[in-house]
This record gives C-alpha cells, sequence and structure tokens, in this order.
C-alpha cells in the first residue's frame, strides 16, 4: 500500500471518531471530560460519563440510569441495558406494556472486553475487567476479573500494584 492510502485512512478514522464522540457527548446527561468514541456508539439521556471515557462501540438503551466512572475502557459492541418488561404486573402474555426500570454503575478504572452484556440492577467495582463475550447479571467487587455467561469472577487483580499505578495517575 502506499502513503496516500494510510494518509486518507487516517484521515476517515479520525473523522469517524470526531463524529461519534461529538454524538455521544450531546447525547448524554454529562460527562467530566469529551469521551473518545471511536465507533457506532449509541448513549441516553440518562447517562452520566467520568473523565476519561473511550468506548469502542458501546450501545446503552433503556431509561435507566448508568453512571460510568473515570478512566473507562469498552472493546467492540458492548450493551449496556436497563430496563426489562413487567412480566410479573404486565397486561398481557408473556410481558405488559409496562417496563422496570434498574440502574448500572460502573466505578473508576473498568474495562469491560468485546460483546460484554451488562444488564440492569448491576455495579461493577473499581478496577474490575470483564473478560469479552460476558453477560454481567450481579454486583463485580473491586479489583475483579470476571466472565462468562452468567459472569462469575473467577481471579483478582493485584491490588498492590492496582494502587500503586493508581497513586502515580498512569492512566490510559
Amino acid at each position: 500500500m502506499n502513503i496516500s492510502h494510510y494518509l486518507i485512512h487516517g484521515t476517515l478514522k479520525h473523522v469517524r471518531r470526531r463524529f461519534w464522540s461529538w454524538r455521544v457527548s450531546r447525547l448524554c446527561r454529562s460527562y467530566k471530560t469529551y469521551p473518545r468514541v471511536n465507533f457506532r456508539s449509541h448513549v441516553t439521556s440518562h447517562t452520566v460519563l467520568g473523565a476519561n471515557t473511550n468506548f469502542n462501540g458501546m450501545h446503552i438503551v433503556g431509561a435507566g440510569a448508568v453512571e460510568i466512572g473515570d478512566n473507562f475502557h469498552s472493546g467492540c459492541e458492548c450493551r449496556m441495558i436497563t430496563q426489562i418488561h413487567d412480566y410479573d404486573h404486565g397486561n398481557a402474555i408473556p410481558y405488559g406494556t409496562s417496563y422496570i426500570y434498574k440502574p448500572i454503575r460502573i466505578e473508576d478504572n473498568v474495562w469491560v472486553g468485546d460483546r460484554v452484556i451488562i444488564l440492569g440492577g448491576v455495579t461493577i467495582g473499581e478496577g474490575a475487567i470483564i473478560q469479552a463475550g460476558s453477560v454481567v447479571v450481579k454486583d463485580v467487587p473491586k479489583c475483579a476479573i470476571a466472565g462468562g455467561h452468567p459472569a462469575e469472577v473467577f481471579k483478582s487483580r493485584d491490588t498492590e500494584h492496582y494502587e500503586k499505578l493508581k497513586r502515580e495517575g498512569k492512566f490510559l
């Protein structure tokens, strides 16, 4: 490939990033610093973003609140779902037309791999890592590494090293 291919590709990549970052910044309720959004992403007006938010393809749906802390990084094709049909008290079977709204809270320094689904009512603790392809249906503690369907904690980060990097301000 010649140099013009790299220049065009780099320019298109930059334009795409600027557009999706702008769109997410306009749709969310608030953000601490301008988000970095590399690929198609959607948030709701109930979404609050911390500083240094990085999306590589996030789709947040539902009318429940989503709070994302600082230094969040997501992989491609991730989803957060904050509402479910009220099947217990609905006006029809298999579900009614009413909804139950469940918030999602993601604390600081969380990394979510590709194609992760996070369901409402979940808190992901500070420094946690969610393995690609996981479905998070319950809370994940601080510095835990969780994965699977449903996601289960299978390891923890080296918390001493994590705290050292945090004190030194070494964030990506």
